[in-house]
């Protein structure tokens, strides 16, 4: 495990308090979303790492092969890479809990590595995220509270994938709160606000 794995903005939890891992969409970097997630609990630390691929300029946190398509092989490797990231921050703070949110594409490598290793995390918030691989049947997720947020006129993330992963996450026994609306691709004001409510204490 290691801390030096991505290029990374962080801060320090004060003690008992949360850490907030923050991942950015694409063509993001690690500034994107570093002072929204110091916003969301008082007291919390951050650790905002950048996408380690580059897609015509562009930073992401794995490769596709097209708009919505994968490259699983890939995603794997960046699913495996992040999560020896994460548990090396929490290693530091194990009085933490520890809550992730993203958006878009750092919302897509949230949801990789949290239904893989969903004990990493106590709270997520998946903004906008396509999931395009089944779940596992036996996945459990009891205990986990999870934000997700989606636009029914989405071009990127259309509707009925979001609408899936809801499903598929109570299934699994989370506590899903949403924020859904008719707009597209961009973050609105009444999603920061689900988010928000989802990290408070």
């Amino acid at each position: 495990m290691s801390t030096n794995l991505y290029e990374t903005l962080t801060k320090a939890p004060e003690p008992g308090r949360p850490l907030i891992f923050a991942f950015h969409g694409t063509g993001g970097d690690e500034r994107q979303l570093f002072q929204l997630a110091g916003q969301l609990a008082p007291g919390a630390g951050v650790v905002s790492p950048r996408g380690d691929v580059s897609e015509r300029g562009a930073a992401r946190f794995f490769k596709r092969t097209a708009e919505g398509g994968y490259d699983m092989e890939d995603l794997s490797r960046a699913t495996a890479k992040m999560a020896d990231f994460i548990s090396a921050h929490r290693a530091l703070y194990p009085d933490s809990p520890a809550y992730g949110f993203g958006y878009s594409n750092g919302a897509n490598i949230l949801a990789a590595v949290f239904l893989k290793h969903p004990g990493l995390f106590n709270r997520v918030g998946l903004l906008h995220p396509l999931v395009t691989w089944d779940l596992p049947q036996d996945l459990d997720l009891s205990g986990r509270e999870v934000v997700l947020t989606a636009g029914r006129n989405d071009p990127i993330t259309p509707w009925v994938q979001s609408a899936r992963l809801i499903e598929d996450l109570q299934r699994a026994g989370a506590n899903v709160e949403t924020d859904v609306h008719d707009g597209g691709h961009e973050l609105r004001d009444s999603e920061l606000a689900a988010l928000v409510r989802g990290f408070a204490d």
